[in-house]
């Protein structure tokens, strides 16, 4: 027998367990969650230069937040996770030195545990980061007409600048862990409360792909780490009729506001003024049990363009909303439903010089960019229509299309300096978005 023979039977042989469970009742779980946790990482590269310098070091922990999604069929586990990465603030002079990464990473696992309230699941991820890492004054300009006269209070370098969009995402990420979760019976839900815990390690597989500026920025990817989370679960086991589900969508947004206001003062100083209008990529978790809608949109609006003949700009909109709703109509995997949605929102203006030089000289140098920044809260009522297509034999998952249209409003001025936002974050807002449902 031919050594690609045997591959083949031993392949077979172990595959036979697998074949006679999938004639077995499929069990089925999903979830979404959020989750906080503590990471630590060195910046080797930027240490030692302070070192040189007489200066102490950064500060090596890091502060996680982030959503996650979660499906399990019998044994094998899919999920999604979107997440930031504060530093600690490291001082010099009048100067604070951070840095913050985001990242989106696919998960794939397999369940050590039988399907029941406690679940232990070892994983992988994949995925791709955005990388901030800046120095700025403790006490940055707060009035837009300083501000723009001279927007160099230090120095601001991004890696995949998801400040200009989305779509920016890059540079390969992993993740490799272990997860424990519980789940709480909700009294008169079908639902029921999960909290969960973390450990791991994350890294950046390939050497050097976070550099910038002559330094490795490598680490701030990296680190073992320990998260808790809760969230919202629905075991299969609560469910004698299959009406609910969780599913994840990637989410395609489109706005019809123009930043006028900031374009007029663009003009005044002589910078170019942003063209366009502002559109998004997200992600949508939506729940449904009996007819009952609620999840989380968490997107990212965004335009760009160039300030002068050495400076770029943007402008930049996290949007993160918790929404709830109702499905008022349904006909075999067609439906339309309605939801309200009340969340986070900020706005921040960056002017940044293209050319900057390398460290060390960099740091010597440090006047280069600079950022305005607001925040406040959002609300979001908006109407849904979906379509649910069956994707197996044995119905494991649907592939889920939908549009919807809405209204944000803007429960706050926005400022940025003494110029009020509110009027470019309010207004309609259209959506589409695809994704998968158990």
């Amino acid at each position: 027998m031919t050594p690609f023979r045997r591959l083949l039977l031993l392949i077979f042989l172990i595959s036979i367990p697998n074949f006679i469970n999938a004639q077995e009742l499929i069990n089925k779980r999903s979830s979404f969650y959020a989750f906080t946790g503590i990471s630590g990482a060195k910046l080797r590269q930027f240490n030692e230069m302070l070192s040189d310098r007489g200066l102490s070091p950064m500060r090596n922990r890091y502060r996680s937040y982030g959503l996650g999604y979660q499906a399990r069929i019998n044994d094998f586990v899919l999920g999604f996770e979107l997440s930031q990465h504060q530093s600690k603030t490291s001082h010099f002079d009048e100067f604070e030195i951070k840095y913050r990464t985001s990242r989106a990473l696919v998960n794939v696992g397999y369940a050590l545990t039988e399907e029941g309230k406690f679940q232990l699941i070892h994983y992988m991820s994949l995925g791709v980061g955005y990388l901030n890492f800046e120095m700025l004054p403790s006490q940055q300009t707060q009035n837009l007409e300083d501000f723009l006269s001279d927007p160099s209070e230090g120095f601001v370098l991004r890696e995949n600048n998801i400040q200009k969009g989305t779509q920016y995402f890059g540079d390969f990420l992993t993740e490799i862990g272990f997860q424990l979760s519980y789940d709480f019976d909700l009294p008169g839900r079908k639902e029921a409360f999960e909290v969960l815990a973390k450990v791991g390690y994350s890294f950046s597989p390939f050497e050097g792909k976070w550099q910038m500026n002559g330094l490795s920025f490598d680490n701030t990817q990296s680190g073992a780490f320990v998260r808790i989370g809760a969230g919202i679960s629905l075991p299969d086991r609560n469910f004698f009729y299959k009406d609910a589900s969780i599913g994840v969508s990637l989410f395609r947004g489109f706005h019809f506001s123009k930043p006028d206001r900031l374009n007029n003062e663009l003009l005044q100083k002589g910078y170019q003024p942003l063209g366009g209008t502002p559109s998004n990529w997200g992600l949508r978790i939506l729940g449904e049990t009996d007819g009952l809608l609620y999840g989380v949109d968490v997107y990212n609006s965004a335009m760009k363009g160039q300030a002068t003949n050495f400076q770029d700009q943007s402008l930049n909109s996290l949007r993160v909303y918790a929404n709830a709703g109702m499905k008022f109509f349904q006909f075999k995997n067609f439906a339309v439903g309605a939801m309200g949605g009340l969340g986070y929102g900020n706005i921040r203006y960056t002017l940044s010089q293209v050319e900057k030089p390398d460290f060390p000289e960099l740091f010597e140098q440090r006047y280069f960019d600079g950022y305005l920044k607001s925040s406040g809260l959002m609300a979001k009522p908006e109407v849904l229509v979906e379509y649910g297509i069956p994707m197996t034999n044995r119905k494991l998952f649907d592939l889920v299309l939908s549009a919807s249209a809405g209204y944000e409003v803007a429960l706050g001025n926005y400022r940025l300096g003494e110029l009020g936002m509110a009027q470019f974050l309010t207004g309609p807002v259209l959506g589409f978005s695809v994704g998968v449902r158990p």
